[in-house]
């Protein structure tokens, strides 16, 4: 089926303001538009590069308009054809499986070629993301066989979240927010936990019960181990979700990062 995208087959009498409680929104730089058309042609996959999950972003194309608006149609932004613009769509579909997702209409090629996309993970590489701070299990305390291990990590901007910061490529301006969502555990004696948040740090009250939100108990010795120490290894899952500025283009992608500690874990010893 031919793309039908919007504005009735981007015909010049649909080149009006967007009709009150229409499909479109924004008239500033990008008019934002739903799109109806079920074709998947031209769309592909993206794989998200090292420590980045497989990307649900939405795959877009950049095409100048066969039919330009009329002169004075706020899609020029004060530009004319007299000066050699020209009016450019941009059409975006999701990246797994080609549904369409929106349309962009610009006078300036250049914005529109830019992937916002990229623009947040320039972002994401200001706030220089590690990983976990790790508060407990910790090289100098004391674990035992059959007593909870209580997991947590310290809070902060780079190694938690929230971090905010934004970047700016090509006219285009994103702001990126990440967020740690959970953090997976590799304890070093075959077992992984999975924890929502950062943990609950521990205090003696608690005594030996297990933590209420993130602990391991062990059921062997590290003495066997390299060192006579399991590695326990944090790899925390950031949650990216950028916005352009001043338009309403939104995304989201992953991105992880890891931290070690040596644990030796002992046995308890009985005193008669």
């Amino acid at each position: 089926m031919a793309a039908a995208v919007l504005l009735s087959v981007l015909s010049p009498a649909a080149f009006a303001e967007p009709p009150e409680g229409g499909g479109c929104s924004g008239a500033s730089r990008w008019v934002v538009c739903k799109a109806d058309d079920s074709s998947s042609s031209g769309s592909r996959p993206r794989a998200g590069g090292s420590g980045r999950s497989k990307s649900s972003k939405p795959v877009c194309t950049v095409k100048k308009l066969e039919a330009q608006p009329p002169e004075g149609s706020f899609f020029w932004e004060g530009k004319s054809a007299k000066d050699g613009a020209a009016v450019y769509q941009r059409t975006c579909r999701n990246g797994l499986n080609g549904t369409p997702v929106y349309t962009t209409f610009a006078a300036d090629v250049g914005v529109l070629a830019i992937d916002p996309e990229i623009v947040a993970q320039q972002a994401v590489s200001k706030m220089k993301l590690s990983g976990p701070e790790i508060a407990s299990p910790r090289p100098a305390g004391k674990y035992v066989v059959g007593v909870p291990t209580w997991m947590w990590v310290e809070k902060a901007p780079s190694t938690f979240g929230p971090n905010t910061t934004s970047a700016t490529a090509g006219g285009v301006t994103v702001t990126a927010k990440a967020e740690v969502t959970q953090i997976v555990w590799s304890m070093g004696d075959g077992a992984q936990v999975t924890c929502a948040g950062p943990g609950t740090p521990y205090a003696a009250p608690y005594g030996r019960q297990e933590s209420p939100t993130c602990s391991h108990t062990y059921t062997r010795t590290s003495a066997s181990q390299d060192g006579r120490k399991f590695t326990v290894t944090a790899t925390a899952t950031w949650l990216v979700n950028w916005q352009v500025n001043g338009v309403g283009e939104t995304g989201q992608f992953t991105e992880t990062r890891q931290s070690q500690e040596q644990v030796a874990i002992g046995e308890l010893q009985v005193v008669r």
